[in-house]
């Protein structure tokens, strides 16, 4: 029997091991192997690499979205400036305080990336190091920092506008449950923890969002000026609010991946069905970037001085949120992808809400509604900005350490 080259099997072997390749497969079989599930050990889990390179089968949409949101932004508000009928009547599309058109784009803008979600895995997501770090900081960014930022920054600003003001404060304690979704998810951020504090927040948000409002309205704004605002906000009309933007894509996405993969293997619906849906998202988020700016095309022409007043604490909350959670997850050594999923999670807010609570307390044609629809307008090109910069930040701070949770 012929004797192996010592040499040769030794590097044989150190090749199947490096790569977690079987050395009888096929050459082909091996480099697809390698494409789609080349893994390291972090924490205790496997998770996939991910390269700063710039991607060259980007399609088109994916490689200038951030071209294709600014050119949404433009023709909404085209729209709803030249065209007020157009924006009248997708305004007549609403049951209660809820567009149907935006719910039907936020849902399917969020479905994709939820469906992503490895639910499987979740109780390890939990239970590996640093999560309980994670949990703390999240919970204290999102829920002590965020609604006293940006009281202060709504006095600070708006100290002369108590209706604008007030519309301020309603987002600032309005955490997001929707569109952090998108975000972290274009910045390649940790889709598992995403979902986790997405969750986490939407059942402090039922318990907290009216506690915190009257707190902020009525009581702290007294003791500032004297006066506060008494506001009636019912945890039935948050809880609708959290159904409708989470719970139904949640669930979606649940039913979805469970089935499929069942079905048809993992192989198949990461590497086909999630490429094929991928793009779906993308598009719902530029359809319902246009219904939002179209709805409000005439405001932000009138009256851009009432707009650039909402705009400066918002921009100064967002940064400042965003720029806090990203140090914080830095130096708490999380990693690039948990640090981007907190950090989206704490600077984003769930506007939706603000808005129907805005509407229903105050009315539809009041200035605290008026500042709660200018805040997406203000948030959605803040953050396609803070994604590009969350990336920049990892090519720059995480090269070496690509391998992190």
């Amino acid at each position: 029997m012929a004797k192996i080259p010592t040499n040769r099997l030794k590097y044989r072997v150190q090749v199947s091991l490096a790569k977690c390749v079987p050395a009888h497969r096929s050459a082909k079989a091996r480099r697809l192997h390698r494409k789609y599930h080349k893994r390291d050990q972090v924490n205790g889990m496997a998770v996939p690499l991910t390269s700063n390179k710039p991607n060259p089968h980007l399609s088109v949409l994916s490689k200038f979205l951030t071209v294709w949101i600014f050119l949404a932004m433009a023709l909404g508000i085209v729209i709803g400036y030249m065209y007020p009928k157009v924006s009248s009547a997708i305004g007549t599309l609403s049951v209660g305080t809820t567009s149907i058109p935006i719910a039907v784009g936020l849902i399917l803008m969020m479905y994709p990336p939820l469906a992503r979600v490895h639910y499987e895995d979740l109780k390890k997501v939990v239970t590996s190091r640093g999560s309980k770090t994670m949990l703390t900081e999240s919970l204290t960014l999102n829920w002590v920092i965020g609604p006293l930022l940006m009281f202060v920054l709504a006095w600070v600003f708006l100290g002369n506008y108590p209706d604008l003001r007030n519309g301020i404060i309603l987002i600032g304690i309005a955490r997001c449950i929707a569109m952090v979704i998108v975000w972290n998810n274009l910045a390649e951020g940790d889709n598992e923890w995403t979902a986790i504090l997405v969750a986490v927040n939407s059942i402090f948000q039922i318990v907290m969002y009216s506690v915190l409002a009257y707190f902020y309205i009525t009581i702290a704004s007294s003791w500032i000026s004297g006066t506060g605002q008494i506001v009636n906000i019912s945890l039935i009309q948050v809880a609708q609010s959290v159904a409708i933007y989470l719970g139904i894509p949640f669930f979606a996405g649940i039913v979805t991946r469970y089935y499929f993969l069942r079905t048809k293997g993992k192989e198949w619906y990461e590497h086909k069905l999630m490429h094929k849906i991928s793009h779906a998202s993308l598009i719902a988020l530029l359809f319902t970037i246009v219904v939002m700016f179209s709805l409000k095309g005439q405001y932000i022409v009138s009256l851009p001085l009432d707009v650039v007043r909402v705009a400066i604490p918002l921009l100064a909350y967002f940064i400042i949120m965003f720029s806090m959670a990203f140090a914080i997850g830095y130096y708490s050594k999380l990693g690039y992808k948990r640090t981007a999923s907190l950090s989206f999670t704490a600077a984003s807010n769930n506007f939706e809400l603000a808005i129907a609570v805005a509407v229903a307390v105050f009315g539809l044609a009041s200035q605290e509604a008026f500042a709660a629809v200018i805040g997406p307008l203000i948030e959605v090109p803040v953050m396609i900005s803070l994604v590009n910069v969350a990336l920049w930040i990892r090519k720059k701070h995480y090269k070496d350490k690509e391998n992190e949770a």
